[in-house]
């Protein structure tokens, strides 16, 4: 896999709609992959990024919560259980740029995964830290932020999203 090559993928492209793989080759290639999805996070100003985002079919995600890079973290094959409080708050989307809408989410949750080096590892948030993480796990899983929108919003950026599948039928 040429790492350099990823960049950020858009609504409608299929590949963030599928299921993500579980990691199972904790190789040197990983890091690379780590390092890269940084690269564009950081390029997009996001605070997470999933690796369908960028074309990578693997149940792994990077964040950073703070833009400090000592709060840089990598799960792999992560699980979230635990799961208290509700809260709906906007969100936005590397995938999806120009949309926000609001997402109900967990307030506080619980999650099981791997480091880089295939590790065990397990924390516990709540507020943003646990929406990101929520999101994120989305994106493994396929889902989207507008699946979760109300109707209404759906009106709201539906010209947006119009546009984002043009922009996607243009670069076929």
């Amino acid at each position: 896999m040429d790492v350099a090559a990823l960049g950020m993928l858009h609504y409608p492209d299929p590949r963030l709609r599928r299921v993500a793989k579980p990691v199972e080759d904790f190789g040197p290639w990983l890091d690379a992959l780590i390092t890269r999805m940084f690269e564009i996070m950081r390029d997009h100003k996001g605070v997470g990024l999933a690796a369908p985002q960028v074309g990578v079919d693997l149940r792994l995600f990077v964040m950073n919560a703070t833009g400090e890079a000592v709060d840089d973290r990598v799960y792999l094959n992560p699980k979230l259980d635990q799961r208290s409080g509700w809260a709906e708050a906007e969100e936005g989307c590397l995938s999806l740029p120009g949309i926000n809408v609001q997402v109900r989410r967990s307030v506080k949750c619980r999650l099981v995964a791997q480091d880089r080096n295939g590790k065990p590892i397990e924390a516990i948030s709540s507020g943003f830290v646990s929406r990101i993480w929520q999101h994120e796990i989305d994106h493994l899983d396929g889902v989207m932020i507008i699946d979760k929108m109300a109707p209404s919003e759906a009106i709201a950026v539906r010209k947006v999203l119009r546009s984002l599948e043009a922009d996607f039928d243009d670069r076929k």
